[in-house]
């Protein structure tokens, strides 16, 4: 049994929205067997715009039942059959929504007639439900009402099966079918061809415009779980409506996925995407002068008018550079602030490397000048290092280089390529922008995998 429906509501999502009306036709495939129409009060009030759209205004659903009195018909008209409707996971969204709500469950199959009318009738400029029966000379009455919209649909929906759309319903109905998840207007195909393999994936509109990047382990099942649930929210419904393609850049590693995604979420700036677009360094490295004169290194959240010497990603790696600065130059860990009881004598004292400037048994004039030589080879000789990786085919491998502690670029070289010449390396690689955020993927990752590092002659 089909059961084709169509809803007017107060907005676009189903979170923050009520219905309004809603019209449900039963079809058993050959004919309409039982039909019910009933405007519905909502508890939030109908927009001005949409009371011009649908004709509906508050006057007229002052005395209509609420979602919650109807609730019990609708789950039982809609329990056990296809559920079918124009743009389907707008309307199901919904009153799957409100009937949870209302304490009961909507678990239905479901039937997009737009998917279904772009398998059966290829090629039209729109897919509306208006401009689709205009194009098929199919009746539409009472437009904008559910009670019209629906028999419009199933008009429709009569019209396809009489062109052999039994096939597609069932190949769209059978256990384990993803396309109904699919949003209406993006291609099944676009999904099908991307690989089991990691990358990048970017969401298009209908004029083509990035609306999402995201980054993939596996990008065909990365792409399928945005579809999984249809979500109540605004942006979420809004999202899955303006999708209409999927294009797609493979990347050797998962790590060079989450770099290049970080890389074009910044160039490309998509609506969709928030949070890379507001990231920040959560430490810096800090200099200043004590009352005393002494020069002190400080690892610290990063200030806003303050300009850090370095930043890190993660607290750890600024603890583990300022610790190499004390024990390379005989700096002081309690005026690095590296030993934070202040009370016990100085560790570095106790194992003579400290030569006593926090007691002031050194002249700030001296310690400083450590701390200088300190800065000069930090500025000289921050790490330079490659992650040689698996590559994209045998005959290849992957490569990310950091230059002096800052992200120079990734690629691929031939797999007999010397990782050793610096000069021979770059010409393979491509340069990116860069970020604190890549800086402290590749250091987490070099820490995790210590055997993909390839380091220069005098690099640590």
């Amino acid at each position: 049994m089909y059961a084709i429906v169509d809803i007017e509501t107060t907005g676009g999502y189903a979170a923050n929205n009520d219905i309004t009306e809603v019209a449900i036709v039963l079809h058993d495939g050959e004919k309409v067997v039982r039909r019910f129409e009933s405007l519905i009060k909502p508890e939030r009030a109908i927009p001005y715009y949409i009371q011009v759209l649908t004709g509906i205004t508050p006057q007229m659903v002052e005395d209509a039942p609420t979602f919650e009195e109807l609730a019990p018909v609708i789950h039982d008209l809609l329990d056990g059959t296809i559920f079918i409707a124009h743009n389907v996971n707008f309307d199901y969204s919904f009153l799957k929504h409100h009937l949870s709500q209302a304490g009961y469950e909507l678990t239905t199959s479901k039937l997009c007639t737009v998917r279904l009318s772009k398998k059966v009738f290829p090629g039209f400029k729109s897919y509306s439900l208006g401009r689709l029966c205009e194009s098929l000379g199919i009746l539409m009455e009472n437009r904008h009402r559910a009670g019209g919209d629906a028999d419009a649909t199933v008009r429709l929906f009569e019209h396809l099966l009489r062109h052999d759309a039994l096939t597609h319903i069932q190949q769209f109905i059978k256990k384990g079918a993803k396309e109904q998840s699919l949003p209406p207007h993006l291609p099944k195909e676009e999904v099908e061809k991307l690989p089991y393999t990691p990358g990048v994936y970017y969401f298009h509109d209908q004029k083509g415009k990035v609306l999402y990047v995201g980054k993939a382990k596996n990008l065909k099942y990365r792409v399928r779980s945005h579809f999984t649930h249809n979500g109540a929210g605004r942006q979420r419904q809004e999202f899955l409506r303006n999708i209409h393609s999927i294009t797609y850049e493979g990347c050797a590693t998962e790590l060079m996925a989450f770099i290049l995604e970080s890389v074009e979420i910044k160039r490309l700036w998509p609506p969709y995407n928030n949070s890379q677009k507001r990231f920040t360094p959560a430490f810096g490295l800090y200099l200043y002068e004590d009352r005393s004169g002494y020069s002190r290194l400080a690892i610290d959240k990063m200030k806003k008018n303050l300009t850090p010497i370095y930043t890190f990603n993660l607290l750890v790696e600024g603890h583990r550079l300022v610790r190499r600065l004390i024990a390379d130059y005989g700096l002081c860990p309690k005026l690095c602030h590296m030993q934070t009881d202040t009370t016990a004598s100085c560790t570095g004292v106790d194992e003579g490397t400290c030569h006593g400037a926090c007691e002031h048994r050194e002249t700030a004039a001296a310690y400083n000048e450590r701390v200088e030589q300190a800065l000069e080879y930090l500025d000289q000789h921050l790490p330079t290092f490659a992650i040689v990786d698996e590559g994209n085919q045998a005959i290849e491998q992957s490569c990310i280089l950091i230059e002096k502690g800052r992200f120079y670029g990734m690629g691929y070289l031939p797999s007999d390529c010397s990782v050793h010449d610096m000069d021979s390396l770059k010409g393979y690689l491509t340069r990116y922008p860069e970020n604190d955020y890549i800086r402290g993927l590749v250091y987490q990752h070099v820490e995790k995998y210590p055997h993909k590092r390839v380091s220069w002659k005098g690099e640590a």
